[in-house]
C-alpha cells in the first residue's frame, strides 16, 4: 500500500517519507479500514516533531495521523463480518501503535472504528476523532448534566474548542468562548464571546453571568488561564483542562481552588476508560446522524503532501482541522 512514515523526529520535510509499505493484516477484534481522509492533529506533528517530553521512536517505523475516515474492507478473529463496506470515522489509532491513518489502509480495534453516517463526508468524518472525544470527555466524562449551566470553553476557535462550544450548546448550557480575533469568533459557533486580546476576560465573564461566574471551564491552556479561572470559576464548578501549552508545569494555587471547591480533572483522551469510550462513542454519533455537529475541513492535499500539511498544522494559523484525501 501507498503510505507517509517517518523513522526518526525531525522537521516534517526531513523525516516524512511517500512510499509503499505491506499491507496490514487486522488482528484478533480488529478491522481493516481502506482511508479515504486522514486528519492531521497538532498531537501528530509535535510526536513527529520529537516535541514532548522524553520522546523516543517507540517503534522503528510510525505512520502517523490519529484520525481519519473510510469502509471496512476486512475483519479479524471475533468480529462480526456483516460490519464490512460499511463506512466508518477512526480515532486513536496512532496511541501506542506503530502505524496510523496516513495511508491506504489501516488494522486497529473495532471499537475506534464508529459508523460514519451518509450525511457526513470522509474528510468531515476525518475531523471528527480525536478533537470531538475530548470535547465530549471534558464536559460530560464526569457524568455532567449541563442543561441551564453556565459553561466557559477557552479557546473556541481551536478544533477541540469548536465542537465543545456545539456540545455544550446541544446540551442546554449557556456558552461564553475565548478568541483572539472577530473571525475566530464566528468559526467557533458560540453567541457569546471574548476577545482576550481586547477585553479584560474576567470582567467580561462575570457581566455575561450576571457576576455568578460559570459552572464549567473546557481548558485548552490551563498554566496559561489558572488566575482567570479561579476569578470566573464557581464555588462547587468543574475545571477540565486537555493542555497546558504555556506552562507545562504550572505552579498550582492549590488553596484558592480549595476554599472555592473546585474540581480540578485533566484529561487526556488516550486513556479514557472503556465505558466511557463506549458511551462517548455513542453519543458522538447520534449527533453525526441528526446532522447537529459542523465539521471544519481545511485542506492539506493528499498522502504526497504530507510534510506541507504538517507545517501548515504547526503554523497555528488555519481554522479547522487538516485533512489529506487518501
Amino acid at each position: 500500500m501507498k503510505a507517509l512514515w517517518y523513522d526518526r523526529f525531525g522537521a516534517a520535510s526531513d523525516v516524512l517519507i511517500f512510499g509503499e509499505i505491506d499491507d496490514p493484516v487486522p488482528g484478533p477484534g480488529e478491522v481493516l479500514v481502506r482511508i479515504h481522509a486522514s486528519g492531521v492533529n497538532p498531537s501528530d506533528v509535535k510526536l513527529r516533531a520529537g516535541a514532548r517530553p522524553g520522546a523516543v521512536m517507540a517503534f522503528p517505523r510510525i505512520v502517523p495521523h490519529s484520525d481519519g475516515a473510510g469502509v471496512i474492507e476486512a475483519v479479524g478473529l471475533g468480529v462480526d463480518p456483516s460490519g464490512m463496506g460499511e463506512r466508518v470515522w477512526l480515532w486513536n489509532a496512532c496511541w501506542q501503535r506503530a502505524f496510523g491513518t496516513a495511508a491506504e489502509l489501516v488494522a486497529l480495534p473495532e471499537a475506534q472504528a464508529r459508523r460514519l453516517p451518509d450525511n457526513v463526508s470522509f474528510a468531515e468524518g476525518a475531523c471528527f476523532g480525536i478533537p470531538a472525544m475530548t470535547a465530549w470527555y471534558a464536559l460530560f466524562g464526569d457524568g455532567a448534566d449541563l442543561a441551564g449551566q453556565k459553561v466557559l470553553v477557552t479557546g473556541g476557535a481551536g478544533t477541540v474548542g469548536r465542537y465543545a462550544c456545539q456540545m455544550a450548546a446541544l446540551a442546554g448550557a449557556e456558552v461564553i468562548t475565548t478568541v483572539s480575533s472577530e473571525a475566530k469568533a464566528v468559526h467557533s459557533g458560540a453567541e457569546t464571546w471574548v476577545n482576550y486580546r481586547e477585553d479584560h476576560v474576567v470582567e467580561a465573564v462575570m457581566e455575561f453571568t450576571s457576576g455568578q461566574g460559570v459552572d464549567r471551564i473546557v481548558e485548552v491552556d490551563f498554566g496559561a488561564n489558572q488566575a482567570t479561572s479561579l476569578e470566573v470559576i464557581k464555588p462547587g464548578g468543574v475545571i477540565a483542562a486537555y493542555a497546558s501549552a504555556a506552562s507545562m508545569s504550572p505552579e498550582l494555587s492549590f488553596y484558592p481552588f480549595m476554599f472555592k471547591d473546585v474540581t480540578l480533572r485533566m484529561l487526556i483522551v488516550y486513556q479514557i476508560a472503556v465505558e466511557a469510550q463506549a458511551k462517548g462513542s455513542r453519543a458522538l454519533e447520534d449527533w453525526l446522524e441528526a446532522g447537529k455537529l459542523t465539521h471544519a475541513v481545511v485542506p492539506g492535499g493528499r498522502l504526497t503532501d504530507g510534510a506541507a500539511s504538517h507545517d501548515l498544522v504547526a503554523a497555528g494559523n488555519k481554522l479547522g482541522t487538516v485533512v489529506i484525501e487518501v
